[in-house]
Formats: C-alpha cells, sequence, structure tokens
C-alpha cells in the first residue's frame, strides 16, 4: 500500500519518463516510443495532499535513488518546482501541505490495503480484483514476437498460447477461492487496434535517427538468419506494434478500466534453446513482484 505522499510522487514522476517519438509520428523531444505529452493540469487534485517532509523523503528515499539532473525538481519549504520544458524552463508547482492535520484526501485509482474487505477462511481472497496478464500473443503473432520453437515437424510451442491456457486454469482456482478476476487478454488477438503495417513511417524514421540513412523493407517474412534484420523497417514496425503499442494499451486497459488490486503477468521462460531439433531447454524459474520507484536518473530526463 501506498501512503497519500506515495501516491502524490508516483503521480508526479508517472508524469516524466523515456524518449522519440509521439503516437501521431511528429519527432517531439523527449517523447517516449509512442509517448503521450504528460498532462500535468491532472496533477492540480493532488495539491496540499503531503508535506514537505514527506515528499523530500520520498524523493531521495524511494523515487529518485540515483539522483536527478540539476534543476528538474527544485523544493522549497512551502512548494516543489518540477521541470516541465528545460527549454522554455516551465515548472509546474506542487503546494505541500503545512502538516498532517492539513493533509487534503488523495485521489485514488487503487485500493489501499486498509480498505480491502477482510478474508473469510473458506474464501481467503474474497472480494479482490485480480487481472491476469498472459504475456505475449500467441497465435498467427507467435513467430513474429519470436516466441515459439518447433521440433521437426511437430505443432509449434507458442508462449502466448501457454499463457493464455495457464491464465484460464488459475482463474478457476482463484475463483473458487473468492476473487473476481479479470482477464487483460483472453484470446489470441492484440488488445492494441493498431499493426505493423501502421507503424512503417515511423519505423523508417527511427532507423534513420539511429544511424541507418536507408532502411530496407526486407520481404513479406523476416529471415530469422539475416544478421541485419533488426535494421529493416518490417522488424522495427513488427516491435512498435508487439512490444510498445500493444504493452502501452494494456497498461491502459488496466489503470482506467480494470481497476485492480493486484495484477498477475504470466510468462514462461523464454531463454534460448539453440538447435531447435536438439532444443538445449532450460530449468530455472523467476519470481518478479514489480514496485514503483528507484528511476534512473537518465529516466528521469524524459517527459512522459
Amino acid at each position: 500500500m501506498f501512503r497519500c505522499g506515495a501516491v502524490q510522487i508516483r503521480v508526479v514522476l508517472l508524469a516524466l519518463c523515456l524518449s522519440i517519438f509521439s503516437p501521431s509520428g511528429q519527432a517531439v523531444e523527449n517523447l517516449g516510443t509512442l509517448g503521450a505529452h504528460p498532462r500535468w493540469s491532472v496533477l492540480e487534485k493532488y495539491q496540499e495532499t503531503i508535506t514537505h517532509d514527506d515528499f523530500a523523503r520520498l524523493i531521495q528515499d524511494v523515487y529518485c535513488t540515483h539522483g536527478f539532473g540539476e534543476g528538474l525538481i527544485k523544493i522549497d519549504n512551502e512548494s516543489a518546482l518540477i521541470l516541465k520544458n528545460r527549454d522554455a524552463q516551465s515548472f509546474f508547482t506542487l503546494r505541500f501541505a503545512k502538516d498532517e492535520s492539513s493533509r487534503k484526501p488523495v485521489p485514488r485509482l487503487w485500493r489501499p490495503a486498509k480498505s480491502l474487505p477482510l478474508t473469510k477462511p473458506d474464501k481467503p481472497l474474497s472480494g479482490l480484483r485480480i487481472a491476469l496478464d498472459p504475456g505475449h500473443l500467441g497465435g498467427k503473432w507467435a513467430k513474429m514476437e519470436e516466441r515459439w520453437f518447433q521440433v521437426d515437424e511437430t505443432t509449434p510451442v507458442t508462449e502466448g498460447d501457454l499463457t493464455l491456457r495457464a491464465s484460464r486454469l488459475l482463474a478457476q482456482r482463484l475463483q473458487k477461492l473468492g476473487a473476481k478476476v479479470l482477464f487483460v487478454r483472453n484470446s489470441t488477438q492484440p488488445i492494441t487496434s493498431k499493426r505493423p503495417a501502421d507503424f512503417k513511417e515511423l519505423a523508417r524514421r527511427i532507423l534513420i535517427k539511429n544511424g541507418v540513412p536507408q532502411p530496407r523493407m526486407q520481404g513479406e517474412v523476416l529471415d530469422p538468419n539475416d544478421s541485419e534484420k533488426e535494421q529493416t523497417i518490417r522488424w522495427q514496425s513488427e516491435i512498435l506494434f508487439y512490444r510498445y503499442s500493444e504493452i502501452r494499451q494494456r497498461a491502459v486497459l488496466v489503470n482506467t478500466k480494470l481497476h485492480p488490486d493486484l495484477v498477475l503477468c504470466l510468462h514462461f521462460n523464454a531463454e534460448g534453446w539453440g538447435d531447435p531439433k536438439t532444443p538445449n531447454l532450460v530449468d530455472p524459474n523467476h519470481l518478479h513482484l514489480l514496485v514503483n520507484g528507484s528511476y534512473l536518473k537518465e529516466e528521469l530526463e524524459f517527459d512522459d
């Protein structure tokens, strides 16, 4: 559970991160790939919801543990100035609450732990909203994502299909424990409405920006043995589709519609298997707990 101050800074810092082009394809400095301009006006709702001491502590000990660029955040006794545009030297002013008793209520998108329903012996997850996010896509997209392998003429093993099947099995068990289960993805179709063809021009511009003066298109299907495939418009446009656009749309779905108490992202270990005819499979499993905070200094320089 985040304290009031942590929620405040979380929203502020989420308005500050990644760098290349806007969704329209127009070149814009300090925006992440397919990123959107920060809506600074949203932060007006957080005025006087945090004290100076709590803000400073969270900045130093939680969110900016690696430091941040000069002039990015200026803290005085009554407010914090947060840089909106370095060239124009424009700032957003966040006013502090004078003390704990004068804090204003924090607008919340998530339920704090103390507001969750009491557990029941036979239904320990009763009242919890759990979103299941089966990693990748599967189906006809699996080969594009390079999340598949095939031995001889057998049916290919595709990570996106495996995660979806595992999520459906897990959903049944969670529901028996009382949870309300929501699916971020419940088919092999992408969440995003975009497709690789929508990103060809943006892919070309990114490649040129990255030092490929005359990007080539490649064929209808990428040649996995092409040592320069990552310099093709096709490869770059596919990455923009299944990695950037798809993941951003899943985040929008979670944050604006599902509002779960917990998100479980399911993946299978996709380490290299060597020769497909004699795959070298691996045993390690990983559990990753993602906690918001500790941004890199370079990340904090970005606008979105």
